[in-house]
């Protein structure tokens, strides 16, 4: 199986942003965790993150025919990019929202998600285990369709 693993903005700056709501691990440290899971259950992971929503969007048309699943963290974009949205439903590739922090506990403008809409799970509070869960979630998912 091959998951692309999606962070959008901000989330290169992990380890330095906020570290009350997202902890000290760094982007990279991040990458590295998921990735020696992913390789734990099977997956091929595939990384991509950017600040800018056209290439968040074009990252998850590139996805179609490529990978089984999306696990996305889009970060502010996920309360607010229809793109996103749209481009989510286009690919009809299996998609897992994640979010470090709570985002259920934050402010009122963070309640909504777009990506909810296109999403078949969502991992949120767990911190850099939240992607783990969604891979395991995204696995069951695919095996559960394909027998």
């Amino acid at each position: 199986m091959k998951f692309l693993i999606i962070n959008g903005p901000n989330l290169n700056m992990l380890g330095i942003r906020e570290p009350d709501l997202y902890g000290t691990l760094t982007y990279d440290g991040l990458v590295e965790y998921v990735a020696a899971e992913a390789r734990r259950l099977g997956v091929e992971a595939e990384f991509y993150q950017s600040n800018h929503e056209g290439d968040l969007v074009t990252a998850i048309q590139q996805a179609y025919g490529r990978m089984d699943g999306i696990v996305i963290n889009a970060g502010a974009y996920t309360h607010t990019s229809i793109a996103i949205l749209d481009a989510l439903k286009a690919v009809s590739v299996p998609a897992a929202e994640v979010h470090i922090s709570d985002v259920a506990k934050r402010e009122d403008f963070r309640q909504v998600s777009y990506l909810g809409m296109a999403c078949c799970c969502k991992f949120a509070g767990e911190g850099k285990q939240g992607y783990v869960h969604a891979m395991e979630k995204l696995i069951e998912i695919i095996r559960n369709k394909n027998t």
